[in-house]
């Protein structure tokens, strides 16, 4: 993979990857910046986001899960020294639909973790990763929660 990032003008940077998508980069104004543009960090917790959720919700729709809305949450802590890394990662995936299979959801998550997501493989390696999960119930005046809880590989092997 190649990537570029071009200097416009401060600390404001335009990236660009083979997809050819243009995303704007800046820092915050402390740091010379305008603030107009996602920090490169919040790019890596944006890519393990984007990464698994993609995953986990392409396996949950071969699984043929009435996925009505999905999110995935991810709280990455820094430490409070430079370089400032993360620290660990708590990854939330919250399934909202009709009749959602909670083992449907484990082991989406489970193939996410351990096969298809680059970037949780990655970054695993490097941190404490946990995954939590919320499943709702669509009903005619909201959701209700059906299931909660934390993956944890030993149960589903």
């Amino acid at each position: 993979m190649i990537v570029t990032v071009s200097l416009q003008e401060n600390m404001v940077f335009i990236g660009k990857s083979a997809s050819g998508i243009p995303v704007q980069m800046d820092s915050g104004e402390s740091s010379g910046g305008t603030n107009s543009g996602v920090r490169p960090m919040e790019m890596i917790a944006l890519g393990l986001a984007g990464c698994t959720a993609m995953d986990v919700l392409s396996i949950l729709r071969k699984k043929r899960q009435d996925v009505t809305m999905f999110e995935v949450k991810v709280n990455a802590p820094r430490s409070s020294e430079f370089p400032k890394v993360f620290t660990s990662a708590v990854i939330t995936y919250i399934v909202t639909g009709k009749d959602i299979e909670e083992t449907a959801v484990l082991r989406a998550m489970e193939l996410s973790a351990n096969k298809y997501c680059p970037a949780q493989i990655m970054l695993g390696q490097v941190f404490p990763i946990d995954l939590h999960y919320e499943i709702y119930e669509e009903e005619e005046n909201g959701q209700r929660l059906t299931h909660q809880g934390i993956w944890q590989e030993m149960t589903l092997k």
